[in-house]
C-alpha cells in the first residue's frame, strides 16, 4: 500500500512539474496550459504590451452551449515572453444585478485594452450583446482601470456615432429615402445597402458595433474597428483623448463587403487589415485590406493565406495582430478555433505574419514555431 501511495505521489509531482515547465515554441490549434496547467481562458482575446509585459485579455468560457454567454467575464493572462503566460485573474467579472447592461448571461466578446498616457488609465473595450436580446443590440461597452490586469470598472455601454452621419457622406445621401419592402440581396437592395440605408436606420440611437478592435496610430489617436450594418460595412470610428467615447467621426469601409472579426497593424506606411467572412461559428476565407490611412480608402487585395486549409483560415477566425517587441517588422496573427458546442475547447491560432518580396503580407501553417523566424 505504501508503494502505492508513493507511486501515485511520484505520478503527480511528474505531471506537475511537465506543466510547469517553460514552453519555449507556439504550437498552433493545441492545448495551451497556463502556469497552473491549465488551459488559457482568453478567447477572442487582444494583447497590450506595457512596462516589459504582455498582457492577454479574451472571453472566458465555461463547458457547453452556456459558454458562449458571458457567465464570468473578461480573464487576464501575463507574459514576459508571449510562450509562457500567468493567470491574472479576472479583469471585468459580470455582474449579478439583472439591470445591468453586464449582467450574467450576456454575450461579452473580443475584449481589447489600451493605454492612455494622458489620464494613466487602461480602457477596455467590448462587443456587447444585451442578455436575452440575441445579437439584436449590437453595442459595445468600455470599461477603465488603474492597472493593466484590473479590476476594471465598467462605464457603460452604446451604440456608436448617435446622430452622426460618416466622413465624406454627402447631402443627397443624408436626405435620400429607402422603400422598407427592398428583397434582401437584390441588387436594388444591395446599391441601398451600399448608399447607406442602415446608416439612416440607426442615425439616432446610434450605429450596430459588433466583431470590434482597437488601434492607436502614431499621433496618438485611438480607433474602434468594428462590424456594422448587419455585419455588411466596417466601420473605424475615432475615439476621444480620454479613449472612452466617440468623437462622432467615422468612416464606411466596403459598404456589402460582409467582413467581421477585424485585426489590423502598419507597415512601411501602409496599414493592413486582416478580417474574415460571416459564416458564423463556421470558418472561411480571410482577408486581406489596405489602405494608406487608417480613416482613408481602404481596398480589398486577396486572401492572405496560402497552403492547405487557405480557404478556412485553417480553420480559425482572426481576433488581433501582435506586433513583437524588440523585432522590425515582426508581427503574430492571432485566431480562434470557436467549439461552440464546448466553448471552453476552443484553440488558439498564432502564426507569424510574413511578407512577399513586394511587401504583400501573407500567412502559411505551421506546426510548431517560435520568435527566431523574425530575425
Amino acid at each position: 500500500m505504501k508503494f502505492v501511495k508513493f507511486f501515485l505521489l511520484s505520478l503527480f509531482v511528474l505531471s506537475f512539474f511537465s506543466f510547469k515547465q517553460d514552453s519555449k515554441s507556439f504550437k498552433p490549434g493545441e492545448v495551451w496550459p497556463d502556469d497552473n496547467g491549465i488551459h488559457i481562458n482568453a478567447h477572442g482575446g487582444g494583447i497590450l504590451f506595457f512596462e516589459g509585459k504582455y498582457y492577454w485579455f479574451g472571453e472566458h468560457k465555461v463547458e457547453g452551449r452556456r459558454g458562449n454567454q458571458a457567465r464570468v467575464g473578461v480573464h487576464c493572462y501575463s507574459s514576459e515572453d508571449l510562450y509562457n503566460w500567468k493567470d491574472e485573474g479576472i479583469a471585468l467579472n459580470v455582474s449579478n444585478n439583472p439591470d445591468s447592461p453586464i449582467t450574467v448571461g450576456c454575450v461579452i466578446e473580443r475584449p481589447k485594452v489600451i493605454f492612455n498616457k494622458n489620464t494613466g488609465k487602461f480602457v477596455l473595450w467590448f462587443h456587447l450583446e444585451l442578455k436575452g436580446q440575441g445579437y439584436s443590440a449590437a453595442q459595445t461597452g468600455v470599461a477603465v482601470a488603474d492597472t493593466p490586469a484590473g479590476p476594471y470598472t465598467f462605464l457603460k455601454a452604446l451604440n456608436p456615432n448617435a446622430g452622426k452621419w460618416p466622413a465624406g457622406y454627402s447631402d443627397e445621401l443624408k436626405n435620400k429615402t429607402f422603400p422598407n419592402n427592398l428583397e434582401g440581396w437584390t441588387d436594388e437592395w444591395l446599391k441601398a445597402v451600399k448608399e447607406g440605408m442602415f446608416v439612416h436606420r440607426d442615425f439616432e440611437k446610434g450605429q450596430m458595433a459588433r466583431d470590434m478592435t482597437l488601434y492607436i496610430d502614431e499621433d496618438g489617436t485611438a480607433y474602434h474597428i468594428h462590424a456594422s450594418e448587419e455585419n455588411l460595412t466596417l466601420h473605424i470610428a475615432e475615439l476621444t483623448e480620454d479613449y472612452t467615447d466617440f468623437t462622432g467621426k467615422y468612416i464606411r469601409i466596403l459598404p456589402t463587403g460582409h467582413n467581421e472579426a477585424p485585426s489590423i497593424f502598419k507597415r512601411n506606411g501602409k496599414y493592413y487589415m486582416i478580417t474574415s467572412g460571416c459564416t458564423g461559428w463556421d470558418p472561411n476565407a480571410a482577408r486581406l485590406l489596405v489602405s494608406n490611412s487608417v480613416m482613408g480608402e481602404w481596398e480589398y487585395v486577396a486572401n492572405p493565406c496560402i497552403g492547405e486549409d487557405k480557404d478556412l483560415t485553417f480553420h480559425s477566425q482572426s481576433t488581433f495582430i501582435l506586433p513583437v517587441q524588440g523585432k522590425k517588422d515582426a508581427f503574430i496573427f492571432m485566431a480562434d478555433r470557436w467549439r461552440p458546442q464546448n466553448a471552453i475547447d476552443g484553440r488558439y491560432i498564432w502564426l507569424p505574419v510574413q511578407f512577399k518580396k513586394d511587401g504583400t503580407p501573407f500567412l502559411e501553417w505551421k506546426d510548431e514555431w517560435d520568435l527566431s523566424v523574425f530575425d
